[in-house]
């Protein structure tokens, strides 16, 4: 019994993990957004200790800051930092290309053509986080064919803490 509860811990928590993440990663938040345990327990009908552990495991990525006095938010990034981040996406992107464009075949190109067309849609639209979603998946579609999990992890770590300042 006290094994199914630890499982449907971990399922809670790393369910709610991935869904804050994307939040983030698609700049669905601003930068300096608090964000705060009672909150997300109340948004996601879960007690508080899974919101914890997913929003410290999200500042250990970079992704959350948190303050002295414990409060979690998004990092608002200086112009240093944005620079330093955008020159690690182009070192690693540029290496992902490079070796995923090998491995291309015909049916990658038309899905990157269909991604594309939901790009230019979601510019038309001015709609930032559908626009941000679907430029990364672009990007991640082709990085797929890379064949390198350490490097796209990497870039999505960067991505993620781009999110909030990539809407703004």
């Amino acid at each position: 019994m006290a094994e199914k509860l630890q499982d449907s811990y971990l399922a809670a928590h790393d369910q709610l993990y991935r869904t804050l993440r994307m939040r983030i990663m698609y700049g669905e938040m601003r930068p300096g957004q608090a964000i705060t345990l009672r909150g997300v327990a109340e948004e996601f009908s879960v007690s508080v200790t899974p919101v914890r552990e997913a929003l410290k495991r999200l500042a250990a990525e970079g992704a959350l800051s948190i303050s002295v006095s414990g409060r979690f938010q998004t990092p608002a990034l200086t112009n240093d930092r944005i620079e330093e981040l955008a020159a690690l996406r182009a070192l690693i992107e540029v290496e992902l290309a490079t070796r995923a464009l090998p491995r291309a075949h015909m049916a990658l190109v038309e899905r990157l053509q269909s991604i594309n067309n939901a790009i230019s849609v979601a510019v038309a639209k001015a709609d930032a986080v559908t626009y941000i979603r679907t430029n990364l998946e672009f990007h991640r579609t082709l990085y797929l064919r890379a064949q390198a999990p350490a490097m796209l992890a990497t870039v999505e770590t960067v991505w993620l803490q781009m999110g909030p300042t990539m809407r703004a």
